[in-house]
């Protein structure tokens, strides 16, 4: 087991990437899609089911854990990984995105954010040292530095004034984090849709180096499209031998895409909420286990599918669950796309090694072209 953070390039096939990320805790093999536990926990999953699933990794969230139970408790009662029952490694965010959110709450100045709670009502200020105090005392593996991200679409003179105060954030968020051996500090590329600012935030990032590098503010309202764009030169301006990790993404054609143009890490609440909300992804497109046709169908979702949703239960008993508010739906459909997802990982990781990455997309999205299987 290693003792430092490190990150090996193990193959490429056009721009797709596949490596191993080494921590203390374990190796995340990439690409790697992060599953979300907001408040210390994968929402309708147990951690060892979530380590079923395939994942390496998961997302803990800074702005939610400080304002309850606090940071502070977590430490007293052994940090993240203890308190939530997940020994592996751990990403937390800054709480950058969070208190972007909260436009109405906040006051943004050079020193950072002051903010209301959505809790309480409480006051709170975020600053790039706090953020790293905060977490430092959850002990996360992977800590991001504190950003500024505005919503698209914004006005030129908005991006290029956020990016400008979020390189200095990040500047800060270093100097804050010191040195943590074992421990990473990613940096976040802002610059909205504007090359010329993904370029100078990558110089400025790569200036004060980093162990990693996120491509931060996509999937904040631009469409895909545009992002995609986005995504065929920026994370080139990235320096090679660092993992690349895009925040927020996404669906499944989402993943695709960004892992074709050279990012290695994501995470997204998508299958855990869509699951508790009745939206199951199959590799042939979204199932919607509330509607009516399901109600009598003997069939599994995925005939394909090794998950325990799959396995054991049918269409017709899912839709049952779903209809009656019971919680084994949220636990079922979450576990699911949870599965499916990792699935997906595991076949680009796959297929990038083989040199055959070309034809597993076009594979994956002809599959996903022919929607769900006729009804009964």
């Amino acid at each position: 087991m290693t003792e430092r953070f490190s990150f090996e390039l193990k193959a490429t096939d056009g721009k797709a990437r596949t490596g191993v990320i080494q921590t203390p805790r374990g190796e995340v093999r990439t690409p790697a899609f992060m599953p979300v536990g907001t408040a210390a926990t994968v929402k309708a999953m147990m951690p060892e089911s979530v380590r079923a699933t395939g994942a390496d990794i998961l997302l803990g969230n800074t702005y939610h854990l400080m304002l309850r139970p606090t940071a502070e408790r977590i430490d007293r009662l052994g940090g993240l990984h203890k308190f939530m029952n997940w020994e592996r490694p751990i990403l937390t965010d800054s709480g950058g995105f969070q208190v972007m959110s909260l436009a109405g709450l906040r006051k943004l100045t050079e020193k950072g954010v002051t903010f209301k709670s959505h809790i309480d009502g409480s006051k709170h200020e975020l600053t790039p040292e706090r953020s790293m105090e905060i977490q430092r005392l959850l002990g996360s593996d992977i800590v991001m530095c504190f950003d500024e991200c505005p919503a698209l679409p914004a006005d030129r003179g908005r991006i290029e004034n956020s990016m400008r105060l979020s390189m200095r954030w990040a500047d800060r968020s270093r100097e804050a984090f010191g040195d943590r051996p074992g421990h990473a500090l990613f940096g976040i590329m802002q610059g909205g849709l504007e090359r010329d600012m993904r370029e100078e935030s990558a110089e400025a990032l790569t200036k004060i180096g980093f162990d990693g590098y996120a491509v931060g503010g996509l999937a904040v309202g631009e469409g895909q499209e545009a992002m995609f764009d986005c995504l065929d030169y920026a994370p080139d301006f990235l320096p090679k031998d660092k993992p690349r990790y895009l925040m927020g993404v996404g669906k499944p054609d989402d993943i695709v895409g960004a892992v074709a143009r050279g990012i290695d890490m994501m995470d997204c609440v998508l299958p855990s909420r869509s699951g508790r909300t009745g939206q199951v992804f199959t590799r042939f497109g979204v199932v919607n286990i509330k509607n009516a046709r399901h109600a009598d169908d003997p069939r599994p979702l995925d005939e394909h599918c090794s998950c325990p949703a799959c396995s054991h239960y049918s269409r017709a008993y899912l839709h049952h669950v779903f209809r009656a508010n019971e919680m084994i739906s949220g636990m079922l459909l979450t576990w699911h796309n949870l599965h499916y997802f990792q699935e997906i990982m595991q076949g680009m990781r796959d297929a990038i090694g083989a040199g055959t990455f070309a034809a597993w997309q076009a594979e994956f999205h002809a599959q996903r072209s022919q929607g769900d299987i006729p009804p009964l």
